[in-house]
């Protein structure tokens, strides 16, 4: 289980918003700390503004990890795995949830607010926060990812 100790970061486009207050507003029920880097208007917003901000902020060690929400989840996956050292996972189903961290040791995990209702979101989240890095056979791979971003960050 992740540490209630540490902080989540939560961050939504417009069309993501309402889905991001409830799962913020889920994880502190919880007893997590929860950093909200917007959006908090309904005013339009292009999601990889608010993509980018929450993925920087995980790569730079500030968060481990973090939650985007959009329309579907799927824009939000692109911009953060953008980022070198960021693994994002769009979860809509509880093996994907769980997955996300025992297989790929993601630190986001992005969700559609146009496709993921409230209590599905809560249960994914509940998912997420439960489930440990395997190591195994999956370590290697992860290195691979990780070697991938080092390579392309030093060619930029």
């Amino acid at each position: 289980m992740y540490d209630k100790q540490k902080t989540i970061v939560v961050a939504a486009d417009h069309l993501g918003m309402p889905l991001k207050d409830t799962v913020r507003d889920y994880l502190q029920e919880l007893g997590y700390r929860v950093d909200d880097l917007g959006v908090n208007a309904d005013d339009p917003v292009d999601y990889p503004d608010v993509g980018a901000a929450l993925a920087e902020r995980v790569a730079a060690g500030d968060y481990e990890r973090g939650i985007l929400v959009c329309g579907t989840g799927a824009g939000m996956a692109i911009v953060a795995n953008k980022v070198p050292g960021v693994r994002a996972v769009c979860v809509a189903d509880p093996y994907t949830a769980e997955r996300a961290v025992a297989s790929n040791n993601a630190q986001v995990i992005t969700m559609g607010s146009q496709i993921t209702g409230p209590s599905v979101a809560r249960k994914l989240v509940d998912i997420w926060l439960d489930s440990e890095f395997q190591g195994g056979r999956s370590a290697p791979k992860v290195g691979k990812i990780d070697a991938l971003d080092e390579k392309y960050h030093r060619e930029a």
